[in-house]
């Protein structure tokens, strides 16, 4: 039936047929589906990935079954299902569906859905949800005109962003709506997407009679990095084009998939050697300090598919382990790439990957700070612990009676160091090489060390 958002007459009714029909409109003739889009979930229980959210008995499955939703952000990468699950939600609690794209949908758009909503509760139906992709393109007023509707339920409103919700959307409508983080789609969730696709007679592709190599079905999950639609287009483009056997049969090999992903497959086990060999690899070329042998294996890891934040981590750990002091910018570097890359992601984040690969592998180098590190543990782990002297026990009351007097404040004295020790034996860990910044510490740890020793020289020659 037509709808007029308009309509203001008291005989306004949908049938059960019509609150799905912005989800499901008859199909125009000569128009085609992708099979992203026609293997679209339809229950609850046919949705694949974000268990987190949606294991049965979790706040957000308890609340789409007993139609508890209010309004919900949905905050995640492309083709995890954030625009599934709200149509999904529309069809299990009854509600009309109204799609609308915060990039070309105007305040006008949102309130003749508003308007809807109003006569369906009128007339004694469910209300709608309104589902507003791109949340995030809408500017500060235009968030505004959706805070009354959402306060008093006229709507459930279900917004869908890629950018961090906590910076993209005005504070008001998130304290009115539950935000639900969505991850990327693991790799065997994809493969069993693209299984039920090729089986699938009536919306999938199993009219072609088609079958797929393990290598092609991994290599389809892991080059689409998480999004499903993107594996499950270059599923259908891999069996449409390809050639038929004597048999009648499709078979798609991974030549196959790479040419309908238009990527090569690259030979990279992330759970075995290769995921290993080439990690380290790549910290031995930062260590080595030579940034072109670093990118490079920065290069491979990226187009295999290994995790950007895993990278990361372990740039974060060489700037400790392997620069420290020699440049006490590296692990501020290294830990502003890893934000960048939880905040940007893939493909951008490369950029910012590359830029510190560079400044690492081309700092200079010292290990002196974790050496030390592991030469105290090993000390306390062995047990040569040591008693902590009186004079730099804490100074409650008592301390006085039990002779924890003595300490000399730093900042009282010449360049504010004063020779007094803090362990009872002497222990020497740390030895700074003539590295960077590392060469400034060392000249100026040997001034305060020969100020210790004079003070107890000074100190034997009294007795």
């Amino acid at each position: 039936m037509t709808i007029d958002p308009l309509n203001t007459s008291d005989d306004f009714f949908l049938s059960p047929d019509d609150l799905t029909q912005d989800v499901k409109k008859s199909k125009p003739k000569g128009r085609y589906e992708p099979l992203a889009h026609r293997m679209r979930p339809q229950r609850l229980e046919e949705i694949v990935g974000q268990k987190h959210l949606l294991a049965s008995g979790s706040l957000l499955d308890r609340a789409i079954r007993s139609d508890t939703l209010t309004s919900a952000i949905f905050y995640g990468p492309p083709g995890c299902g954030k625009t599934t699950l709200a149509e999904v939600i529309a069809k299990t609690t009854k509600r009309y569906f109204r799609r609308l794209s915060a990039v070309s949908a105007s305040v006008k758009d949102v309130r003749e859905a508003v308007s809807l909503s109003t006569k369906l509760q009128n007339a004694g139906q469910h209300g709608l949800v309104l589902f507003l992709d791109e949340i995030h393109r809408f500017s500060k007023s235009q968030q505004d005109v959706l805070l009354p509707c959402v306060e008093d339920g006229t709507i459930v409103l279900i917004g869908a962003t890629t950018e961090n919700p906590f910076f993209a959307l005005n504070a008001a409508l998130l304290s009115r709506s539950r935000i639900f983080q969505f991850e990327s789609i693991e790799e065997e969730e994809i493969i069993v997407l693209l299984k039920r696709a090729l089986k699938d007679k009536t919306r999938g592709l199993g009219k072609f009679d088609a079958n797929a190599d393990d290598n092609a079905m991994a290599f389809f999950a892991m080059g689409c990095d998480g999004d499903a639609r993107v594996a499950l287009v270059a599923l259908e483009l891999a069996v449409t084009s390809a050639p038929k056997s004597a048999n009648g049969k499709i078979h798609i090999t991974l030549a196959d998939a790479e040419a309908s992903l238009q990527k090569k497959n690259i030979v990279y086990d992330k759970a075995g050697d290769s995921h290993y060999d080439t990690i380290s690899a790549f910290i031995k070329a930062m260590r080595g300090s030579d940034p072109d042998a670093a990118l490079y294996w920065l290069a491979k890891m990226i187009e295999a598919g290994e995790d950007p934040r895993f990278i990361a981590r372990r740039m974060v750990i060489f700037a400790s382990e392997d620069i420290g002091c020699a440049d006490p910018l590296a692990l501020s570097q290294a830990i502003a790439c890893f934000q960048a890359v939880e905040r940007v992601g893939l493909p951008e984040a490369r950029i910012n990957l590359g830029h510190v690969v560079a400044y690492l592998a081309c700092s200079p180098k010292s290990n002196a700070t974790y050496t030390a590190l592991n030469k105290a543990t090993e000390d306390v782990q062995s047990g040569r612990t040591l008693e902590i002297p009186r004079h730099l026990r804490t100074q409650h009351k008592g301390a006085k009676e039990l002779g924890h007097t003595g300490y000399k404040y730093s900042h009282n004295y010449d360049g504010h160091y004063v020779a007094q020790d803090y362990l009872p034996a002497p222990r020497r860990y740390y030895e700074p090489t003539n590295e960077g910044w590392e060469a400034k510490i060392a000249d100026r740890l040997e001034r305060w060390r020969a100020q210790k020793q004079d003070k107890k020289k000074s100190n034997s020659a009294k007795f």
